[in-house]
């Protein structure tokens, strides 16, 4: 089905007084083409005076993905259906997707939105959790970070990874402060060293727990702090893996 402009179907087996046209108008990006056809055919199939329009109009507001349907009967012999689709920001576990409002949809293919930033979360927190990631995407994309994914778990701890494939474990207790608190040593840190990490715990409270990518070669932190300017010294400290100060 094409975007936008309209669509001209003939029914040639409807009853007495026949609907012979329908005209559909949208842009249509995920509704199925044959089986909107399908949802629609048996009440036009009822004819012209019979139709009911309210019917029609619920069933095709069920599909997938479906936001709004104005349905009208137009005389003689047509019926106009103009149908408006969500617009999904994000995906929502395993099947599910959110729109801008943070309502759940379910489409009938979750693979053709495997490009949207994913989050999972407690059952009912759909429209808190999408403000809360609007807010980390904010933060990340000012220190050219892109956020993938955010996850909150039942004991509602937190957890992102970025576009980098980068996971930050940002806990229950103020996770906000602790990203933010991670992103202020970026300049210390430094965009070869942050290419080369895995993961980053900020659960601690004067300082990171790092697991570095394998083959990643030791780092000379003193030869790193050496070249940046203006540095706190009281930055928080970097730890590797094994737990020790670096």
């Amino acid at each position: 089905m094409a975007a936008g402009g309209w669509q001209l179907v003939r029914w040639r087996d409807a009853a007495s007084k026949p609907i012979r046209y329908v005209r559909i108008e949208g842009a249509f990006q995920y509704t199925d083409k044959e089986r909107l056809k399908a949802v629609v055919a048996p009440e036009i199939r009822r004819g012209f005076y019979h139709a009911d329009m309210n019917t029609l109009q619920r069933a095709i507001g069920s599909l997938p993905l479906v936001a709004q349907v104005d349905v009208k009967r137009v005389w003689p012999d047509a019926v106009h259906i103009k149908i408006r689709e969500e617009i999904p920001v994000v995906r929502w576990g395993k099947n599910g997707l959110l729109n801008k409002q943070g309502e759940l949809l379910i489409p009938d293919d979750i693979g053709a939105f495997s490009t949207l930033p994913l989050i999972t979360g407690p059952e009912g927190q759909e429209k808190k959790l999408l403000e809360i990631m609007k807010g980390l995407y904010i933060a990340l994309r000012d220190k050219s970070l892109q956020l993938a994914e955010f996850h909150v778990n039942d004991r509602r701890a937190w957890r992102i990874k970025l576009a980098s494939g980068l996971e930050m474990q940002l806990g229950r207790r103020a996770p906000l402060e602790n990203m933010q608190r991670f992103l202020k040593t970026l300049a210390l840190i430094g965009d070869e060293q942050v290419a080369l990490m895995a993961s980053v715990d900020t659960r601690y409270p004067n300082g990171f727990a790092v697991t570095w990518k394998p083959g990643t070669p030791p780092i000379d932190w003193k030869a790193v702090a050496r070249g940046q300017k203006g540095i706190d010294d009281n930055a928080p400290i970097v730890s590797g893996a094994n737990g020790n100060k670096i």
